[in-house]
């Protein structure tokens, strides 16, 4: 049997050829689990997605991180299905329940420059891993077109590193998470039982391609890294785990948003450790962390960020 991962890798240089994007979702590795579904042919990976993409909304985003949606707004697409199985996700719906609807390359394309001319300050590919090999044609397409302002890969952290190499040069900002430091959260947690050993690789691999950070004049983040964490009930320890890697491993040559919007949702209640918000004085306990290892570029929320209201609203057809 061929070598799928070496064949991924091999092919990174050829990734314009529409047949290798048609041979990668054939047999398809784009994410950790490698799952090899024939997805040109009917079948579905398990991220629940099949040949075509599939999109909950294409929207200027405000409650993004302020170097990412400024004043006038971060051009938010969310693709439907996702790589992880998260007992707590805030978008149940698109990620588990596949809510949303088909478009084509071409239409992907044109969501990107709409959004552009709608003033947005970037392209905000929330979700992305499963659909690669079409976005990557969507921006070139887009590029053709017009397209100028930069690209935002906002991942869940569960990336191939083969797969964040094929991105290089068409992504400018990556905006992964990095969920959990101790894996057998990830098990429990997302479905994932090598969730931050994969994570950390993918990170380091998307810092090594886009460097520290740069901004425009205005503060807007043009390129970098901008590693989230969202904090969970009970693992505080785990956070500060996460806290003091961060600041071994990159320092201040990247963007960390500790975030407390932690926000207990129906689809969880039967989840005894997750069914209530988190203490804020954890929170506050995790941020003075950051403080004790000198890190200053850091992004915190205040109490009321754990709220649905800041829960964006999908409705699974066009807009």
């Amino acid at each position: 049997m061929k070598d799928t991962t070496q064949f991924m890798y091999s092919l990174s240089s050829l990734r314009n050829d529409r047949w290798i994007m048609d041979n990668i979702l054939e047999r398809c590795t784009l994410c950790p689990r490698r799952c090899g579904a024939d997805r040109l042919n009917g079948k579905y990976g398990f991220c629940g997605a099949g040949s075509e993409v599939r999109i909950a909304g294409a929207s200027l985003h405000m409650w993004e991180e302020p170097c990412i949606s400024g004043k006038e707004g971060s051009g938010t697409v969310f693709f439907s299905n996702c790589t992880l199985k998260c007992v707590f996700c805030q978008n149940y719906d698109v990620s588990t329940n596949s809510l949303g609807y088909n478009v084509s390359v071409d239409e992907l394309s044109q969501a990107f420059l709409d959004l552009q001319g709608k003033k947005a300050n970037n392209i905000n590919l929330v979700t992305p891993t499963h659909y690669v090999p079409q976005i990557i044609e969507a921006i070139e397409t887009a590029r053709e077109k017009g397209l100028v302002i930069p690209i935002v890969y906002n991942t869940s952290g569960y990336e191939n590193v083969e797969t964040i190499k094929m991105l290089d040069g068409y992504i400018d900002i990556y905006m992964p998470d990095l969920k959990y430091y101790d894996n057998k959260f990830a098990a429990k947690f997302s479905g994932a039982a090598d969730y931050s050993d994969v994570a950390m690789a993918a990170i380091d691999a998307m810092y090594r391609q886009v460097g520290k950070p740069v901004f425009d004049s205005r503060g807007m983040m043009k390129r970098g890294v901008l590693i989230r964490h969202l904090m969970l009930p009970g693992l505080l320890r785990d956070s500060i785990h996460i806290i003091d890697y961060i600041s071994k491993t990159y320092g201040n040559n990247v963007y960390f948003s500790l975030m407390s919007q932690y926000t207990p949702l129906r689809h969880i209640e039967g989840s005894e450790a997750l069914n209530h918000k988190l203490d804020f004085k954890y929170y506050n306990f995790a941020v003075d962390r950051c403080i004790e290892n000198g890190l200053e570029n850091v992004y915190v929320q205040n109490e009321e960020a754990a709220s649905e209201s800041f829960i964006p609203q999908f409705y699974g057809n066009k807009m």
